[in-house]
């Protein structure tokens, strides 16, 4: 019997298929969206007698924070600073253009006993220069030398296989411009700190700064990228001792300061901590670090024991009948770090005058040679600022906010209140397998909690303070009271350096319901006013090998704990929160100037970037030249723009 093969026709969709398909398909999508949000914002109707009524402070005091800044800053008058920062990057001809820039807006404020601090913007920011800023332009095909993202994890040296190496490709997902800009911000800022002609006492960042020291931390862990990628080892200046890796290693986690405990000698940081201790002290036996730290079990004992062995074998410390000091070179490692971070600050965003012709401010002078700093290497000067900086707040008694305005941020709801719950602190009858249904972010969780509560929650309010290191926290996984564990690996960051908060400062007079966006400000923590025993929580964390090491915690656990500190920062900000401004509702006007100023700049220099490179394009002695630097897809734009214009 024969068979007639019938073929099926296969129809090619029309575009106006395929556009009516895609609307379809998005409607759809955003339909279920929109339909998940409205079922998970349905639990927030109780969730402020549930939940937040015990956590949300309200109700600031004046006098309270006039006694607080004549205590902490030793004046009722002092000086402010916002800082905000820009970025560019152009490819050029042959090159990429990165551009890099911070910028600072500044004034003074006044607390009062009776009435709300009085703020004044300094006159003429622009022309003050309080701003820094950098142009490198690199090659193409020395772009992925200079940015450590584009090699391979397993060999630094080599380019990762799976990065797109076309010219455009390379240009955009350049991280060069983005290392300038945020080493500019904290650069400024410690110069600010640092001024020995003008004290100012208050820095504002448009930055989360306990986010941003563990990202920095996170770019700077490879070691097996440091040969590789870092121009720093084996640099000096003023004939110094070069640094080399136990000196990039001691240096990332320089954060002492003794009467808060940092770091802790627990986990990772418990070699640091001797170090710190060993420099503090100059020599010290081991039942002298023990006795330092209260360490008395024998499990601890012996973690001790090993962490003072491998200091030694890395010739960190020396060792001396059983008397442990410093390496000589490693007396002054901090200092020549400090030495190196400045003296490439100063070379990339202060030197006016290149010293020959084609040298770049962004590549230093070692062993005869010039060489790339790469975005390793910025990134090591960036976290090493933020230390500097921090050092600087603490001494001068500096009050160091970070403010962010749109955050993704979910330790509140993930971290935080399950801890609370499993350890009884917490006032409530919510479960917390309610909590799951909530919004995906802190942030509009509290936001929606604001609005439906319009008459128990009236702004300005904040949330109760607590450590940072929540993030980075989970209940014990064996639920048991008193214990946490790390949220990866069992790693827990570093405790009692950040304390981090949501804010909200704003509502229309007209409106109650409408109100300025939730806020995510965190500060850096001060002994004095935060480690107190209300205010601070020990936990245990159970290691590997059964070690239960102690993590204290700063942790206003309810709004009835008493925080003058949070107190004096709600207080300003309410004060520097503009009515009469619309797009900075509820934001800081100073970090709103500052984000004015940097766009300024950024405009300024795009103009001068496009300018330069039609001046180039129309100079007829390179025309010929310049046809053959030019890319593809740059000569068919202006093929296409002169037929546009000749029409």
């Amino acid at each position: 019997m024969n068979r007639k093969l019938v073929k099926k026709q296969v129809t090619t969709p029309s575009l106006s298929d395929t556009v009516k398909r895609t609307c379809d398909t998005l409607k759809q999508g955003a339909t279920r969206q929109v339909t998940d949000y409205e079922q998970r914002f349905s639990t927030l109707k109780n969730l402020y007698e549930d939940l937040l009524a015990n956590l949300i402070k309200q109700g600031f005091n004046t006098k309270d924070a006039w006694e607080t800044a004549t205590d902490f800053f030793g004046s009722t008058t002092v000086r402010f600073a916002g800082l905000d920062g820009t970025l560019y990057s152009r490819p050029l001809f042959d090159m990429v253009i990165f551009f890099g820039g911070a910028y600072a807006a500044t004034g003074t404020i006044t607390f009062s006993e009776n009435t709300a601090p009085r703020v004044k913007y300094d006159a003429k920011t622009m022309q003050q220069n309080m701003g820094i800023s950098s142009v490198v332009p690199v090659y193409i095909n020395e772009i992925p030398e200079v940015d450590h993202t584009f090699s391979a994890e397993e060999q630094p040296n080599e380019i990762n296989p799976s990065k797109s190496l076309t010219d455009e490709e390379i240009a955009n997902n350049s991280m060069i411009a983005n290392a300038i800009m945020t080493f500019s911000e904290y650069y400024l800022a410690y110069k600010i700190a640092a001024d020995q002609n003008q004290t100012t006492h208050i820095l504002l960042m448009d930055r989360s700064l306990s986010m941003e020291r563990a990202s920095l931390l996170y770019e700077t862990r490879k070691t097996d990228f440091w040969n590789a990628k870092s121009t720093l080892l084996g640099y000096a200046v003023s004939g110094d001792e070069p640094l080399d890796k136990n000196d990039l290693a001691l240096a990332r986690q320089h954060v002492c300061n003794h009467s808060l405990e940092l770091p802790s000698p627990r986990a990772d940081y418990l070699r640091y901590a001797i170090t710190c201790l060993v420099e503090q002290k100059h020599q010290v036996n081991a039942e002298q670090v023990l006795s330092e730290f209260g360490i008395t079990d024998d499990k601890r004992t012996r973690r001790v024991e090993r962490a003072l062995k491998n200091l030694v074998d890395k010739q960190i410390l020396t060792e001396a009948k059983d008397v442990y000091t410093l390496n000589q070179k490693y007396l002054s490692s901090w200092e020549r770090i400090k030495q190196v971070t400045v003296a490439v600050g100063d070379r990339l965003f202060f030197s006016k005058n290149v010293e020959a012709e084609n040298a770049s401010s962004m590549k230093i002078v070692k062993n005869g040679k010039e060489h790339w700093l790469t975005t390793l290497d910025i990134s090591f000067l960036t976290l090493f600022t933020l230390q500097m900086l921090m050092e600087e707040c603490w001494r001068k008694h500096i009050l160091f906010l970070g403010i962010t305005k749109d955050t993704a941020a979910r330790d509140f709801k993930r971290q935080l209140i399950p801890i609370l719950h499993n350890e009884k602190m917490l006032e409530t009858s919510i479960q917390v397998k309610t909590l799951q249904t909530l919004p995906n972010t802190d942030r509009m969780i509290l936001q929606s909690a604001s609005i439906f509560n319009v008459r128990q929650i009236t702004p300005p309010w904040s949330l109760i303070e607590y450590d940072s290191a929540f993030r980075s926290m989970l209940p014990d996984r064996k639920n048991r009271r008193g214990y946490i564990s790390g949220a990866i690996k069992n790693k827990i960051s570093l405790e009692k350096a950040f304390l981090k908060t949501y804010i909200q400062l704003s509502q229309a007079k007209t409106d109650q319901m409408l109100r300025s966006n939730v806020l995510l400000v965190d500060r850096l923590a001060y002994p004095k006013y935060d480690l107190k025993r209300e205010s601070t929580v020990k936990f245990l964390n159970e290691l590997s090998d059964g070690t239960k090491e102690p993590v204290e915690t700063i942790l206003y656990k309810d709004k009835t704990v008493e925080n003058k500190l949070q107190n004096l920062v709600m207080t300003l900000l309410a004060a520097m929160a503009p009515t009469n401004i619309p797009e900075a509702f509820g934001h800081n006007k100073a970090l709103f100037i500052a984000d004015k100023i940097a766009k300024w700049n950024y405009s300024q220099f795009k103009s001068v970037v496009d300018t330069t490179a039609k001046w180039i394009v129309n100079n007829h002695k390179l025309r010929k030249f310049i046809f053959y630097m030019s890319t593809f897809r740059e000569r068919r734009t202006n093929i296409e723009h002169a037929r546009r214009e000749n029409r």
